[in-house]
């Protein structure tokens, strides 16, 4: 094998570099970059495109999509990716197959109980807590992918799994609420099976929750698209350049079935839909195609570091900006600069130290080889 074609293989124990990369690109929407984005585009001069970005740095109300929409499964596929290489890794180390389920399970329900922890469980008032949650949709979602990928090893009959849970719940959404649109925000599966368990102080806004327990069965299939990436990039017969080629087709195919579908079934990241799976789902190979390209074929690192210090971390900034005032921290070391500035500016510049601040924090956790893993 000639040197170039060696430098297109990663080496077997080298972390993927991409993947931290990517999910810290995606965990600075999280940390603000959304706000800083909308407040820019409103300081620009107003045309079309800036007004087109700044709308995609909100949620739709229902149907559609835009790009915030996109911040949340696309960590919970990156979840999916790594677990191939976490699987193997154990399996090397002849760990027990009943450990390795166990330690699924283990992960799944402490990502469940954080969530309950973001929501105010130490509160202690059960009576208005809300059970479902971002992070318990991610546990959730990744330990039955998890667990359907440790025990069944054939991609072709966990492809059909997936293909099942996406079409049966396409047909359940469509035919048992009946109504004249079972896909509208009154009259859909997922909210009345969640008012059915749960009261309405359980609920995300009382009487429906975009994290319920219907929605998370296609929310599996999301994590399970990122396990057959991790599983791809693991193979060793194929070259770094046709890998990350193939990922990037996939993406395109895959964001073609959701929006051909979504004539029939609405993309709706609320309902979680099929359709929302396979939209979404492409947008997160391309994604990871693309930073697997630059960053793990290509060797092209640094510009990463940035990315890289927010990725590995992910957890912490995410359940950190709910328990510690990072607002009252940047004001205290950045307020006298940003108190130069007024107006729109003085919010962007708010928002920019703001940042700054939460990724210093990290880069001391960094070096300090500090990391919150679940």
């Amino acid at each position: 094998m000639s040197e170039e074609s060696k430098k297109e293989y990663p080496k077997k124990q080298e972390r993927l570099m991409s993947l931290d990369a990517l999910r810290g690109a995606d965990m600075l929407f999280i940390m603000g970059f959304s706000t800083w984005i909308a407040i820019l585009c409103g300081i620009l001069p107003k045309c079309g495109l800036t007004e087109w970005i700044s709308t995609q740095m909100s949620h739709v109300d229902w149907h559609g999509l835009r790009h915030h929409d996109t911040i949340f499964p696309l960590f919970l596929f990156m979840a999916g990716v790594s677990f191939p290489f976490s699987l193997a890794k154990q399996q090397e180390q002849g760990r027990p197959a009943w450990r390795i389920y166990l330690k699924i399970v283990i992960r799944g329900l402490l990502l469940v109980l954080l969530g309950l922890i973001y929501n105010g469980m130490l509160q202690f008032e059960f009576a208005k807590l809300r059970y479902a949650s971002v992070l318990a949709r991610i546990g959730l979602g990744w330990m039955f992918a998890a667990l359907l990928f440790t025990r069944i090893r054939k991609t072709s009959i966990l492809a059909a799994i997936a293909a099942v849970i996406l079409i049966g719940y396409w047909l359940a959404m469509w035919l048992i609420p009946g109504g004249d649109d079972p896909f509208s925000f009154e009259n859909n599966l997922v909210g009345t099976i969640d008012r059915f368990f749960f009261s309405a102080n359980h609920l995300y806004n009382k009487t429906f929750d975009p994290e319920g327990l219907f929605s998370t069965l296609p929310a599996i299939v999301t994590a399970m698209l990122g396990m057959f990436a991790g599983q791809w990039v693991r193979c060793t017969k194929f070259s770094g350049n046709k890998k990350a080629l193939c990922l990037l087709l996939a993406g395109v195919a895959f964001a073609l079935i959701g929006w051909l579908w979504g004539f029939a079934f609405p993309i709706n990241k609320k309902l979680w839909t099929s359709t929302f799976v396979c939209a979404v789902g492409g947008y997160s190979l391309i994604c990871f195609s693309i930073f697997y390209y630059i960053i793990d074929v290509k060797g092209w690192r640094r510009w990463a570091f940035f990315f890289r210090v927010i990725g590995m971390n992910s957890i912490t900034i995410y359940m950190m900006q709910r328990i510690v005032d990072c607002s009252r921290i940047n004001r205290f070391f950045f307020g006298g600069i940003i108190k130069w500035f007024e107006g729109d500016w003085n919010k962007l510049a708010w928002h920019t130290f703001y940042i700054l601040t939460c990724w210093l924090i990290l880069f001391f956790f960094y070096r300090k080889k500090i990391f919150l893993k679940v």
